[in-house]
């Protein structure tokens, strides 16, 4: 199948159906339920009457789907699932290969679909986004399959870069989950969890789409992951590693190491970025015993030699090495697809051979115009990106790791820089903040201080707390008590490191001094926490228990696609209060929302409402 190189391409369009105009309501206040009760975030304002499966296949009931999809498990009890199984992972494997083929395929039809299989624990989501627009610059009709979603769910599933619509997602969804329930038998009782479900409706999208191509993001890991069950990838690619789901893929480097180099195949070629020596080690072990031929992606500094600077759509220094993986998995996927329009090989400097140490350096090579263009266009919401609402800047970026905070840090307080400074200096600095799993949130904090914030705001990843007619992002799992207790843990944590701080660093505020219990606000349908605390016009940091709330106070009605705050909603403790005027009164308000891509996700949902569309 010869692909012809594409000329220029406009950007992806965004997630929002064509034609969709956003309409944008003032948000509500939170209406707060009892602590202990079960919440879930509100990501859809489509109201959808319930509707039998037998009318399941109408273009009109996607909530219907995705309240059935929620019903499968959560991301949180899938973690949990994942932690029960490990010990046996060909038993995953063989059950995932189960109700694939209870779903109507088998596992050898997965390799019509010509996949590049990507695992890593920060950027491979990046490098898959590079990946999937470089070959869309070649006129192949690509599928992208990925996760986590930030606004919709059917941003998994993309066909040519684009969720699939609606409409698609109804078909398939249906389509499998009926497969399922009328396969079902004694001893083959149960129903894949969220996860193995959306990969395998991911899998017939794309083979009766007939799409040229699957790029697939790996869930957690590699080995034990549900979409090891593909045989036969065209090419693998490992993005950097790091510290992140201790409790399924261990607690160390090459433990992580060992799980990501899961997905190499037989004689399928593999490539990864650089990493520290340890892990690549074991990178080169794995490949040894599955005999597939890893290479070490060269710099992108090495594909710019001669020519000027590489634009990248995604904006920050760590996305450079993202971008290199995504230049060798494509080109290598073109070649051995017989595609032409490859990109000549530049000889490799002996020297940089050594610099690979026991994995071989692939050779850079002179890109194609489809190639540069590719990078140009990829977008990847949540992702490094900047929002510009009148004065005040949101900048947003899902990291949760502490390489990929310290990458945020740099990205933010060189974006931040960028910007042009006020007459008056009157500029605010507004961190937003929330993690969740096992992540040492403290190690994350103290990477944030240095960027000299004026407030930190935390909050649960809950745009607004209901307990009903929760759709998109969901968690059963998640109490409002456990997911407050989080972010009170947060604050306290954030005041210590200012205190220690402090005396050190003349520009940060004066620390508040934490102590005593929790005190809600008299309850008036909104809910600010704070600690007691003998300084409190001094507190850097305030808790909200939703992202509507947060929001809106950060905001103080100057974005456009926010509310201000209502007086009834107001909380009268002088920490809000004094610094609801200077949010107000600031030139220039910008704020890093990061520590979880949920967060990131729920966020975009009230700012860019088009995205819900």
């Amino acid at each position: 199948m010869a692909a012809v190189p594409g000329g220029k391409r406009s950007r992806s369009a965004e997630l929002s159906a064509p034609g969709v105009s956003a309409a944008v309501s003032p948000l509500s206040g939170c209406s707060v339920p009892a602590m202990g009760t079960r919440v879930g975030v509100q990501l859809s304002d489509s109201p959808c009457s319930s509707r039998p499966l037998g009318a399941a296949l109408g273009g009109s009931v996607t909530m219907d789907a995705i309240r059935m999809l929620n019903t499968l498990q959560t991301n949180a009890s899938y973690l949990e699932q994942v932690k029960r199984e490990r010990g046996d992972p060909q038993a995953q494997l063989e059950a995932m290969q189960g109700f694939l083929e209870r779903s109507g395929l088998k596992v050898e039809d997965l390799d019509r679909l010509n996949i590049i299989h990507v695992t890593g624990t920060k950027g491979k989501g990046s490098a898959c986004a590079f990946t999937e627009c470089i070959l869309r610059n070649y006129g192949l009709k690509t599928g992208f399959y990925s996760s986590p979603h930030l606004v919709q769910v059917r941003e998994r599933i993309r066909i040519n870069g684009q969720p699939i619509s609606k409409d698609l997602f109804n078909k398939y969804f249906w389509l499998v989950y009926n497969r399922l329930e009328e396969t079902k038998d004694p001893a083959h009782a149960s129903m894949p969890a969220y996860f193995r479900f959306l990969t395998i409706m991911a899998f017939h999208v794309f083979l009766q789409e007939k799409v040229d191509l699957a790029v697939v993001e790996v869930g957690i890991g590699g080995t034990y992951d549900c979409t090891n069950i593909i045989r036969t990838p065209v090419v693998c690619g490992v993005s950097s590693l790091g510290i992140d789901h201790t409790s399924i893929l261990g607690d160390t480097m090459e433990k992580i190491a060992w799980q990501k180099g899961g997905i190499f195949k037989p004689g399928v070629p593999a490539f990864t970025v650089a990493q520290p020596e340890r892990p690549l080690e074991v990178l080169r072990e794995r490949a040894q015993e599955r005999k597939c031929p890893l290479y070490l992606c060269p710099e992108l500094d090495d594909f710019e030699e001669g020519c000027q600077e590489l634009e990248l759509g995604l904006a920050g220094a760590h996305q450079r090495s993202n971008a290199a993986l995504a230049l060798q998995l494509a080109r290598t996927w073109l070649q051995r697809r017989g595609c032409q329009g490859l990109g000549e090989l530049k000889e490799v400097p002996p020297s940089t051979e050594l610099l690979g140490g026991p994995v071989p350096l692939a050779p850079a090579f002179r890109l194609t115009d489809a190639m540069i263009q590719g990078l140009r266009d990829t977008e990847w919401l949540g992702r490094t990106q900047v929002l510009s609402h009148g004065p005040v800047t949101w900048y947003l970026d899902g990291a949760h790791t502490t390489s990929s905070i310290q990458a945020c840090v740099r990205w933010f307080r060189q974006a931040a820089l960028s910007q042009d400074k006020p007459h008056d200096g009157s500029e605010v600095r507004v961190l937003l903040f929330n993690a969740t799993g096992d992540r040492d949130t403290a190690a994350l904090l103290k990477l944030l201080v240095p960027c000299h914030f004026d407030y930190a705001v935390f909050c649960p990843n809950f745009t607004e707390v209901s307990v009903a007619n929760n759709a998109d992002q969901q968690n059963f799992n998640v109490t409002l008590e456990n997911a407050l207790t989080r972010c009170l843990e947060n604050q306290r944590t954030w005041t210590r490191l200012l205190e220690e701080k402090v005396g050190q660093d003349p520009w940060l505020p004066s620390p508040l001094r934490v102590g005593g219990l929790l005190q809600p606000a008299p309850a008036r349908g909104s809910l600010l926490l704070v600690p007691p605390a003998p300084r409190p016009l001094n507190s850097p940091a305030l808790v909200f228990p939703c992202l509507a709330q947060a929001l809106r106070w950060v905001a103080q009605g100057r974005d456009p696609q926010l509310a201000a705050p209502t007086a009834s909603g107001a909380h009268p403790h002088p920490a809000a209060s004094s610094g609801a005027v200077l949010l107000r009164e600031a030139a220039a308000v910008r704020v890093l929302v990061t520590g979880s891509l949920h967060l990131v996700g729920g966020a975009l949902r009230l700012l860019e409402p088009a995205l819900s569309q």
